[in-house]
């Protein structure tokens, strides 16, 4: 019953390009642009609630409210009103818990080093933990009423449209719905089977003891998530190797109990899908949104087709970086200099909006409207949740926005991705009741991919120079490689330790940093001689919140395919091709998300085509570069 609305998490600096991809810093020593920055945002959380006191308040009275939900139950197969009088109390309630749930996350992630925050946050857990006990015996029952007294309800009463489509999803899982005490088993299990994701954040933003390094400038830099950000695109090569052998050294110190942590997050999924009697944990993850298996196996596919020109762009960046033989740590550096300036929050404001003008003025009108607004926590600061994300939960709100805002260029593009959420979140809530406007994620990064694009096109479009022309052409390439190979890789690496665990495997740390290590080398293409990975970087696998999401990741790779499968006919001046993308956008959770966009926007991404787009754009943006680096 409980959907989760959109709480969209990505990671441009805490997770390596889980999200975003790493476009190019401008130049060295990145973290010196912060104290440039002229405008900081601070978010409101008032329009959440005015005082902390305020949220105590309604924290007991939702507590109150959810535990009376069970007075619902064996009154839904009375008649079609008494089944709305119950949907309804529900949703009500849903709608409240998530607001009360959003200000402790956004609260927390203030500061994570506050224990009242972090005491706040582990309440609203415990709060839906027991939400879903509340209602876990309303798919027993609704099933137990049958699909033909269910459509004849949805006929007699209008005011159950806009539970049709959860109602209908409903019957779709009865192969994968337990009895009304298993689900109440499942529903209490579930706080402590999140205990994983928690532990992690813990480890990662808060226990580990960063070290601080002395660059060959002489300045000192700490080498934590956001210094490992900035550090691994220094022009210094010295540099960025003792950038990553510091980071993922600090890393590998704790190999065995990240294992354990990944390991109990990874058993829970299999616990969760064998007790659902789904085939594994992939089905029971893709079956959510009713996306066929095809898309993942053939992401995986294609993505594989493409790793030729994966490593043709690997060996242009040696090419023009002057390296003959690449390492991991030459990824991130800029391949070329260009004199781009600072962009600071203004000036990513002012060039986003001028980008984003194809969209429409509907579009850019709720862009404004939220940054005129309290809804962006902007810079770095000391405890302060690393990386970037949207969240959308308040629907009778505003979705808020947190960055760590470097006043770089790779700043600028989280900018515009994560403002691309927060547009797809209005536009759904505009158009969308509540029980429908929350939308998956398998659609949502499309919306933002699709930001950084017209953002890449513009900049290359208005570059002055033939080295700002290459900048942000590369910058274009750091794109499809972030969130096209880098996010399958992730997948594969999710489903192979899936797949071991369901064969009864031990998930040691030992274990996966060897599985990620082998990824690692054949994406890169280690025995093709294009790129050594040294042992201590396959390492990484510890460091990727997503991996603690469930099968999340590969969405980032569909989202870019399907966003750059529409940039590409919108780019050559399709508008109904823009129409259709923002009707998609507009229909929020309405229908499953393989269905809207293959019936608003004519996208299957079961077919190869969904994913050639990207190789398409990669050779033509490489093209491009090697006409202009022969001038």
């Amino acid at each position: 019953m409980i959907r989760l609305r959109t709480f969209i998490m990505t990671s441009a600096m805490l997770a390596a390009g889980c999200a975003t991809g790493q476009v190019m810093a401008p130049a060295e020593g990145s973290g010196a642009a912060i104290a440039a920055s002229t405008v900081r945002y601070q978010w409101d959380l008032a329009d959440l609630y005015v005082s902390d006191a305020a949220w105590e308040a309604a924290f007991t009275d939702i507590e109150k409210r959810i535990a009376a939900l069970p007075r619902h139950r064996g009154t839904l197969g009375r008649d079609a009103a008494t089944m709305l009088a119950a949907y309804a109390d529900i949703s009500a309630v849903t709608k409240e818990a998530y607001r009360i749930y959003m200000f402790a996350s956004l609260k927390r992630d203030e500061d994570q080093r506050v224990p009242e925050a972090q005491t706040r946050f582990g309440r609203a857990q415990a709060m839906f933990a027991g939400f879903g006990e509340s209602v876990s015996w309303i798919n027993p029952e609704l099933l137990a009423i049958g699909p033909e007294k269910i459509e004849a309800f949805l006929k007699a009463e209008k005011g159950l449209a806009p539970f049709s489509f959860q109602l209908r999803d409903t019957v779709r899982a009865a192969p994968h719905t337990l009895d009304a005490d298993g689900e109440a088993m499942l529903a209490g299990a579930s706080l402590a089977l999140g205990q994983p994701q928690q532990i992690y954040g813990l480890y990662a933003n808060a226990s580990i003891p960063w070290p601080t390094i002395t660059l060959s400038d002489g300045t000192e830099l700490k080498v934590d998530q956001s210094g490992y950000s900035r550090g691994r695109q220094l022009t210094n090569r010295a540099d960025r190797k003792l950038v990553f052998d510091t980071f993922w050294g600090a890393w590998k110190q704790y190999e065995n109990g990240m294992g354990a942590t990944l390991n109990a997050q990874v058993q829970g999924a299999v616990f969760n899908a064998r007790a659902r009697k789904y085939e594994g944990v992939l089905e029971s993850a893709m079956f959510s949104n009713a996306l066929p298996p095809e898309i993942y196996t053939q992401l995986v596919s294609q993505v594989n087709a493409g790793l030729p020109t994966f490593h043709r762009y690997l060996k242009l960046r040696g090419k023009m970086l002057g390296i003959s033989e690449l390492r991991y740590y030459d990824i991130y550096p800029p391949i070329i200099s260009a004199n781009t300036g600072v962009f600071d929050l203004k000036r990513s404001e002012e060039i986003t909006f001028a980008a984003l003008a194809p969209f429409g003025e509907e579009y850019l009108g709720m862009l404004r409207t939220g940054l005129s607004s309290k809804w962006m926590h902007s810079h770095p600061q000391e405890g302060k949740q690393s990386g970037a994300y949207m969240a959308g939960m308040a629907y009778d709100e505003h979705p808020y926005v947190l960055l760590n805002h470097n006043d770089d260029y790779e700043s600028m593009s989280t900018f515009a991705h994560e403002w691309g959420h927060a547009v797809h979140t209005m536009l759904s809530n505009k158009a969308q009741p509540f029980e429908t406007a929350s939308y998956s994620t398998f659609i949502a990064e499309m919306a933002s991919i699709s930001s950084e694009i017209l953002l890449q096109e513009y900049m290359i479009a208005n570059s002055k120079t033939k080295e700002e022309k290459l900048f942000y052409l590369g910058a274009s390439l750091e794109l499809a490689r972030g969130s096209f190979f880098r996010q399958t890789m992730f997948g594969e690496f999710e489903l192979a330790i899936h797949r071991a665990a369901e064969q009864g495997q031990p998930l040691t740390g030992p274990m996966l940093t060897l599985t990620y290590g082998e990824l690692l080398r054949r994406y890169h293409g280690q025995d093709q001689g294009v790129m050594q990975i040294d042992d201590v970087y396959a390492q990484e696998w510890a460091f990727i919140p997503h991996f603690y999401m469930g099968f999340y990741v590969y969405q980032y790779a569909t989202a870019i395919s399907g966003a750059t499968w529409f940039a590409e006919q919108f780019l050559a001046g399709d508008t109904k091709v823009r129409d259709s993308f923002l009707n998609a956008l507009k229909a929020g959770g309405s229908d499953h998300p393989h269905q809207i966009l293959l019936t608003q926007a004519g996208l299957d991404m079961t077919k190869p085509d969904a994913y050639q787009a990207v190789v398409r754009r990669m050779n033509s943006i490489m093209d491009r570069m090697e006409a202009l680096l022969a001038e």
